[in-house]
């Protein structure tokens, strides 16, 4: 009896079309996102639990710039740098969920080459911008703990703007080379990428030729920039504590509990990015699912806890929540 070839293995003969006879003509054009080896007949049922997450994201997220925006008690440092926060939040899930759901729906596995550089461009370049506004975010209950009565004059409107400004300046110009570096390669063994969206590391590998370039330009902007920024937010929260620990037990719990928020936004954002670093080091299967597992925790999971956590732990936040939905906030907080 007949059996069609799946999908994947058509796309590899047209590829292979696509070379030379050598094998050594560069000639991709599109490149073949797998979805989930091995959960290829539960990914139509996977994608619910992922659309809902997704909305969750989104709308989580909205909420919390339409309640900063339209409050202005919360016209202040910390809550426009978390309106950054959420913004980002909002285009990083933005730039890979739609494209994952087409896979997991409708079997749509194809990316164009050049549509393939612009999702890779935009996951790296966001997620330096929310490296950078993490980093921001510390410094802002440095001053505001450390340094309170310098806080209003250092942080003023025009100089959190120019942060801002600075953060997607600065995650655009890093991570800017990466496709003009990908442009160079040439390839001609395959077209399959491991992941459900593009990434840098999955990209690369698929290159039949010198990848050191590649290679040491992520470490260089892996190391400058999210290295950096995660060891001057750990400087930042040990001067912090060192304040802290001078306080009386009410300002302790005080202080401790402006900075709960950001802390858990921190290990958000930064453990699945580690995680997925070392998993990508490390691992030698193209085929695994735990790189592609980790991939999609690194882009949905901040997105959709970053709102909870806020509007959960930030007792302003919560109580002009609870108002927007006409429920009654007549009740003790901690």
């Amino acid at each position: 009896m007949f059996h069609p070839l799946p999908a994947w293995c058509w796309s590899q003969f047209s590829f292979s079309m696509m070379v030379g006879p050598n094998g050594n003509e560069s000639s991709a054009t599109y490149f073949i996102l797998i979805g989930l080896p091995g959960l290829e007949e539960a990914q139509f049922w996977l994608a619910f639990p992922l659309c809902s997450l997704y909305l969750i994201a989104v709308l989580g997220n909205l909420m919390i710039i339409y309640v900063v925006r339209t409050e202005h008690s919360l016209h202040e440092p910390m809550y426009i740098f978390l309106c950054m926060l959420s913004g980002i939040d909002i285009l990083i899930s933005t730039s890979s969920m739609p494209k994952m759901l087409a896979i997991f729906w409708f079997n749509s596995t194809t990316i164009q080459f050049d549509a393939c550089l612009l999702q890779m461009f935009a996951i790296h370049s966001l997620s330096g911008m929310e490296s950078t506004v993490l980093l921001a975010m510390a410094f802002d209950r440095y001053v505001a703990i450390c340094h309170p009565l310098r806080h209003a004059t250092v942080l003023t409107l025009p100089r959190v703007t120019k942060i801002g400004v600075a953060a997607v300046v600065r995650g655009a110009a890093l991570m800017a080379p990466l496709p003009v570096f990908i442009k160079q390669l040439p390839f001609c063994h395959s077209n399959i990428l491991s992941h459900s969206y593009c990434l840098h590391q999955d990209v690369m590998k698929l290159a039949c030729a010198d990848i050191r370039v590649n290679v040491i330009y992520g470490l260089i902007v892996i190391i400058s920039a999210i290295g950096l920024d995660s060891l001057l937010i750990s400087f930042s929260y040990l001067l912090i504590l060192k304040t802290v620990l001078g306080l009386t037990r009410e300002a302790q719990a005080k202080a401790f509990g402006t900075c709960v928020s950001h802390v858990c936004a921190v290990f958000i954002f930064y453990v699945p990015f580690i995680g997925l670093s070392m998993v990508h080091r490390f691992s030698k299967r193209r085929d695994s699912l735990l790189p592609v597992i980790m991939a999609n925790i690194y882009l949905l999971v901040p997105p959709v806890l970053n709102p909870i956590v806020y509007g959960v732990k930030t007792k302003e936040i919560r109580q002009r929540i609870l108002r927007l939905f006409h429920v009654s906030t007549h009740t003790s907080d901690p």
